[in-house]
């Protein structure tokens, strides 16, 4: 119940590049927003709670979306295994994979490794508070994704070793995220050498993780070329 120059406006298929689902969308509605954008859609949230149906949207959207470059999945029932792996490799221009409390295999990140070579943000947060050291989803980063800017890796479980891989192979890193990572030590050289590196770098202690919205906002503001992240 629109009038006549809102219908003929939102039936361009520029007007559906970038869109947000959550729960109060149906199932149909997210079909026809990702039909909408006739292919062209470029940035996606997902923030479905429905295990089924968020699934669903992830493969509907895949299959049609070939040229997107952003992916949020924020949705606690979410299982990153084969369902988004197989929608992941029909995404070979994503430059932006945020993941926010869901944990990501080592299965999937290979897939991701391997799919996407333009990938430069990646945002993968757990719940922190591991006692066993665990660098592998470190390592995969640090031998597969060589052109990452930006990496969060609140609250996993990698050590020292994780870290200065990473440092060593991943040159173009800006932007690094590694609060509630209870394994890192950054006494002595270490920090140095992130400090070095890294133009903007959180700390295993620093405050908590910002929610959903402060990171879209200090992403709009990093981009913008009018914030200084050293002065935050």
């Amino acid at each position: 119940m629109v009038c006549r120059s809102w219908r003929r406006v939102s039936k361009d298929p520029s007007m559906w590049w970038i869109i947000e689902l959550d729960d109060l969308a149906s199932e149909g509605m997210c079909r026809r927003a990702i039909d909408l954008s006739d292919g062209g859609l470029v940035e996606i949230f997902i923030g479905v709670e429905s295990e089924y149906w968020g699934e669903a949207i992830l493969a509907y959207m895949a299959d049609r979306s070939s040229l997107l470059r952003s992916l949020t999945l924020s949705c606690s029932s979410f299982f990153l295994g084969e369902l988004f792996r197989e929608a992941v490799v029909k995404l070979p221009l994503l430059e932006y994979l945020n993941v926010p409390g869901l944990k990501l295999s080592r299965k999937s990140l290979e897939v991701v490794c391997k799919s996407c070579p333009n990938l430069k943000t990646l945002k993968l947060h757990h719940c922190p508070f591991s006692r066993d050291i665990d660098n592998s989803i470190a390592l995969i980063i640090a031998l597969s994704m060589p052109g990452l800017r930006h990496l969060e890796l609140c609250g996993h479980p990698l050590s020292n070793t994780g870290l200065n891989a990473i440092l060593d192979r991943c040159p173009h890193l800006e932007y690094l995220d590694l609060r509630e990572c209870l394994h890192i030590d950054l006494s002595g050289n270490l920090e140095k050498r992130c400090l070095e590196r890294i133009k903007y770098l959180r700390r295993p202690n620093d405050y908590p993780p910002e929610t959903e919205e402060e990171s879209y906002l200090r992403d709009i503001f990093l981009d913008s070329g009018l914030f200084d992240p050293l002065y935050d």
